[in-house]
């Protein structure tokens, strides 16, 4: 689920932040609305990470956070890329 280097830079930006909302993510990886919304799916389908919908004023809100299977899942990821590297 993390070979991609997308949802690889999702999981690292949501792993040291609280929630992060779709804009920032979008800016942060420098990535189109559906290219960024087809991975968050994905990652969200897996359980990853979880979606939370809100309207601040009448404007819609979309924010992200790290499930603790996401968190658990993604350290044994990081855990077996450094066996590998080294």
């Amino acid at each position: 689920m993390f070979d991609s280097r997308i949802r690889l830079g999702i999981m690292s930006i949501l792993s040291v932040n609280d929630e992060v909302d779709f804009n920032t993510m979008k800016e942060l990886l420098e990535l189109t609305d559906g290219n960024l919304a087809s991975h968050l799916k994905a990652l969200e389908n897996g359980a990853y990470i979880q979606t939370i919908k809100q309207f601040i004023g009448r404007k819609p809100n979309t924010k992200y956070r790290i499930t603790e299977f996401g968190k658990h899942d993604f350290k044994e990821h990081l855990n077996a890329l450094e066996k590998f590297i080294l």
